[in-house]
């Protein structure tokens, strides 16, 4: 049989039309997926939960300079007593103070140019006494009778005392997961008013937490673990993306 001229032109045009049909139909497959894939949301949630210390702690850094290390080590000892002595007095069971090893160096005298000699002035000497206690009001008080040890004449510094939340990671299982429900909120805020409604949460990244004084606004890159205050706040954010249907 042979085949004539216009069914071949015929055959080549409906081979056209099929390549046509079949790449628009790609074409189309690959412009719906796109637009699927770019239908997102990403947003910021946040939320905070003011919480109260439990512990406290406390410390003490006694330190004396003396001609001789014997004579150093007695200042030392008896001034430590003193401290044992004025915490017990005060209410704190023995077995939450705690005293470090004595660090001890030499001191040389100075020339009047400035440099230093090779012979010895003092020995410095240096111990911690760090006090923890769960009733934070007692230690907050005792801090503040700091001069009576003074005038025994104990030489020492003080720091702030420091306050801890013993459940704190608990606390920030707890604040994230309502920072994700914030954000999901967030989101279905922004798309209100359409037709479109928020789907499944795609990814999330968790930002750093902010422990801050229950009045405080400020926020840190790198976070803040405020130990200054009794009563505070722990602050979390989360950076969650969504689908939208």
């Amino acid at each position: 049989m042979q085949i004539k001229d216009y069914q071949i032109v015929l055959l080549g045009v409906i081979i056209a039309l099929g390549c046509v049909f079949s790449t628009y139909i790609l074409s189309k497959s690959i412009v719906e997926f796109q637009k699927l894939q770019n239908q997102s949301i990403r947003v910021t949630g946040s939320a905070s939960q003011k919480i109260t210390s439990d512990s406290a702690s406390w410390t003490i850094n006694l330190h004396t300079k003396n001609p001789t290390l014997k004579g150093g080590y007695a200042k030392l000892k008896n001034d430590s007593n003193i401290v044992r002595k004025f915490l017990i007095a005060n209410g704190i069971n023995e077995k939450d103070i705690n005293f470090s090893a004595i660090n001890s160096y030499e001191e040389f005298k100075r020339m009047p140019n400035g440099t230093v000699s090779n012979e010895l002035e003092n020995y410095s000497l240096s111990q911690y006494v760090t006090v923890k206690s769960t009733d934070i009001n007692l230690l907050t008080d005792i801090s503040k009778k700091v001069d009576e040890l003074v005038e025994q004449d104990v030489d020492l510094t003080t720091q702030n005392v420091e306050y801890f939340v013993s459940n704190l990671d608990d606390i920030k299982i707890k604040v994230i997961a309502e920072a994700s429900k914030n954000a999901k909120e967030r989101a279905k805020s922004l798309v209100k008013g359409t037709n479109a409604k928020i789907g499944v949460m795609t990814s999330a990244k968790v930002g750093v937490f902010q422990i801050v004084p229950v009045d405080s606004t400020e926020v840190n890159d790198y976070g803040i673990n405020d130990t200054s205050s009794i009563e505070k706040k722990v602050v979390s954010t989360v950076n969650a993306t969504f689908t939208v249907k």
